[in-house]
């Protein structure tokens, strides 16, 4: 009797330590999926009211041998991914002085779904996201992994590992996907490799406002299948075994796990890896427009009752919906005949398409309804596919890529070329951050990523470089070369 009771008093105390050792390492306000490369405010919690646990009288009617099955199925195709970033800086007075800087290693991991069995797997931007060195871990073999391509509006990117006959995972419908069914998370949390949780769909069509993009698209499926850091970028499974949705993304106010967690539905993934694999860029359908959902203070003014849909807010010039004569206030209530229920539902079903597909819109206008046909266009206001337009300089150490004209027109500049991978080298120590867009230098516009690498590489003088940051402020930097 002594010694049970010693045995639950340590056990007790021990838990407690735990607990708070746990509590005291955690950030207060921000939580992540992959340590500091993606955070998220915790205050989004605070809209939603419940967790879904099962209880005990509903653990029997738990379909424990799908769960067998598709784990067996779902964590063959699952990949752990290491990243190494370096960070330059001035570690001291005397860099300060002397114009030095210091670096520092900073490693991440996360997971990863074979797409291909000759070695493409699909991620979460934010895992590789300024990575200088990628590695793939697959059966305890370490793979050289190159990006072939990323998307920062979905948060996906695509890599390339040189391997073959991988096992590629089924995958299945996020369409089709319902509320209430069952999903497994599989991935590497905490470095834990091939970890396989359950849980339901608590929601699809959930829209956060997380992604650092001109053009997110984010149409989430919450789950509350446990997922923490280092999931990123594995897979949601249903019970067959099949892929429907990337992880992503967690709600915490603890840095870990507390019930919701969200990914990125795999008819958008789909469409989105098969474009960054054949084209090297995602070919994007653009309406033309820009909308919002409709909410009840917006419909009032609109003198509607119908909340269902989304409402024109801003026509391009030159897009497919201003040359059908869509107008501001229109309100779009269903896309090719499937009905519209909120700005995330309108996302998922315009990324789903590409340049030079006909949409059938059905709208309404000062209470009438009115049927449109229009064909959308690309990020230049043509209907064809898009190459990627990029340069590497090996003299500067860094990559830049063409800016299209519909993101021109979003920020207001008429030029630009974009800042997107910065490696070892002289362009390092600008100190200029990747996703900034160069507009001029020394006043003179720029658009040709070719064109800027040679002009950097041969100025002398003073030197003013002036563009926009990811956040859409104008300004400077100037330096004499």
């Amino acid at each position: 009797m002594r010694s049970n009771l010693k045995t639950l008093f340590i056990g007790f105390f021990g838990g407690l330590a735990g607990a708070f050792l746990v509590f005291q390492l955690m950030p207060d306000n921000f939580s992540d999926l992959d340590g500091d490369d993606f955070l998220i405010p915790s205050g989004y919690v605070a809209n939603y009211e419940h967790e879904h646990e099962p209880s005990v009288d509903n653990y029997e009617r738990i379909p424990v041998d799908n769960f067998v099955v598709a784990s067996k199925k779902s964590t063959e195709s699952v990949v752990y991914i290491k990243t190494v970033s370096e960070r330059y800086g001035r570690s001291s007075w005397l860099d300060m002085w002397l114009g030095g800087s210091g670096s520092m290693q900073q490693v991440g991991s996360g997971s990863g779904v074979i797409f291909k069995q000759d070695g493409y797997i699909l991620t979460n931007n934010h895992v590789i996201e300024d990575a200088d060195n990628i590695e793939v871990v697959y059966k305890k073999r370490v793979y050289s992994a190159s990006l072939i391509g990323r998307d920062p509006s979905t948060d996906l990117a695509v890599l390339k590992i040189d391997a073959n006959n991988l096992p590629v995972m089924e995958i299945g419908s996020s369409k089709n996907l319902e509320v209430g069914e069952w999903v497994l998370a599989v991935g590497n949390p905490f470095n834990l490799n091939s970890t396989v949780t359950a849980g339901i769909v608590s929601a699809k069509g959930r829209e956060l406002n997380i992604l650092k993009s001109n053009f997110p698209i984010e149409s989430f499926i919450q789950t509350d299948a446990a997922i923490n850091p280092g999931n990123s970028g594995g897979a949601l499974v249903n019970v067959d075994g099949q892929l429907v949705g990337i992880n992503t993304a967690i709600l915490s106010q603890t840095g870990s796990y507390t019930g919701y967690g969200f990914a990125v539905p795999i008819d958008i993934a789909k469409k989105i890896a098969n474009d960054i694999i054949t084209y090297g860029i995602v070919q994007k359908a653009f309406l033309g427009a820009e909308v919002a959902s409709l909410t009840p203070e917006l419909a009032d003014k609109l003198n509607v009752k119908d909340l269902d849909g989304v409402v024109i807010s801003y026509l391009q010039e030159e897009g497919a919906a201003n040359k059908m004569k869509l107008q501001k206030g229109d309100i779009i209530r269903q896309i090719n005949g499937e009905k519209i229920g909120s700005h995330a539902e309108f996302e998922e079903k315009l990324s789903l398409h590409s340049p030079g597909d006909k949409l059938y819109i059905t709208l309404e206008r000062n209470g009438k309804k009115i049927e449109k046909e229009l064909i959308l266009t690309n990020s230049q206001n043509t209907t064809e596919r898009l190459n990627r337009v990029a340069y590497f300089s090996e003299a500067l150490g860094v990559e830049f890529e063409a800016v299209p004209r519909v993101e021109q027109n979003l920020l207001d500049i008429t030029s630009g070329v974009r800042v997107v991978d910065i490696k070892n080298g002289f362009f390092r120590k600008l100190n200029i951050e990747e996703g900034f867009i160069i507009t001029a230098i020394n006043e003179k516009p720029i658009d040709d990523p070719k064109r800027l690498a040679s002009v950097l590489e041969e100025i002398k003088g003073k030197v003013i470089i002036k563009g926009v940051n990811k956040k859409g402020v104008k300004g400077y930097y100037s330096y004499y070369f």
